[in-house]
């Protein structure tokens, strides 16, 4: 019997542990990021496309502004078994924001420019393309900045007339040299001083393809390639680049997928005693 007993005992133990069920918390909206959890090792898609799986099998997933109604994550775990959900993605009206006063050369900027523009855009493409492979934003988020919201994600811009691409981030007023803090945990991953439209720049990558930008600083005060900590300063507000007045301009990326930052944290507070503030323009 003993011997039965121990023969059993090896067969468990070497049998395959079952695949753990598939966890998602987080908004499946247009702008709206999943954070998921599947046993190690597992292979996750959305709509074909592969996912990034940490080692201990934390994952997220996120949708653009114009992301179709419906998406297909699929999950194949070690032991070969796969479960499929079909992601119901809700569908979101966007505001129309208008920017007047802005000057010529920001609104249409002179051909001469273009190339830097340019240059600029593949700077911060690169450092977006970052792959750090740790779920740091597991310290969860928390806003950089208190202030007047004056811009949300999604709005159409209409500047000073003329139709421009939707604003893709949360642009918060304040007044120049306020600390803006890290959201989340995360790793520096592009400073730059002066760029023409966004001014003083400032990327944080948090893992697994989710990133946050920073625009319109006055001054950076944390380096390339530092590990900083959810609240930790790493700038100070400004209205350099194509701003309107004094604000920050927050963008959050999973990958090449712009994000809607205000889903990740709870509702600004309400600023006691603060007037009205224009609408900033950051990009």
């Amino acid at each position: 019997m003993r011997l039965v007993r121990a023969l059993i005992a090896i067969l468990l133990m070497a049998a395959p542990a079952a695949a753990a069920p598939l966890a998602l918390e987080g908004h499946a909206t247009q702008g709206g990021a999943l954070f998921g959890t599947v046993a190690p090792g597992s292979h996750v898609t959305l709509d074909g496309a592969a996912v990034e799986v940490a080692p201990d099998g934390r994952f997220v997933v996120g949708f653009g502004r114009d992301a179709k109604p419906e998406a297909i994550l699929v999950v194949r775990a070690p032991d070969g078994s796969v479960e499929t959900r079909r992601l119901a993605i809700a569908v979101r009206q966007w505001e129309i924001q208008r920017i007047d006063n802005l000057p010529k050369s920001m609104v249409s900027p002179p051909p001469s420019i273009f190339a830097r523009i340019g240059d600029e855009d593949a700077l911060i493409a690169k450092a977006r393309r970052t792959d750090i492979h740790e779920p740091l934003f597991e310290s969860g988020f928390m806003w950089p900045v208190q202030g007047v919201i004056t811009g949300v994600f999604g709005s159409q811009r209409i500047l000073d007339g003329e139709p421009r691409a939707p604003h893709l981030g949360v642009d918060i007023a304040g007044k120049v040299g306020t600390p803006i803090v890290s959201p989340a945990d995360g790793v520096v991953t592009l400073i730059a001083p002066d760029f023409y439209l966004t001014g003083g720049t400032l990327i944080i990558d948090h893992g697994l393809g989710l990133s946050s930008v920073f625009i319109h600083l006055s001054k950076i005060v944390t380096t390339l390639g530092a590990h900083v900590k959810k609240g930790e300063t790493v700038a100070l507000m400004g209205e350099s680049g194509r701003a309107t007045g004094p604000n920050l301009h927050w963008g959050v990326n999973w990958y090449r997928t712009h994000l809607d930052p205000a889903l990740l944290v709870p509702p600004m507070p309400p600023q006691a005693g603060a007037a009205p503030a224009k609408p900033g323009a950051g990009d």
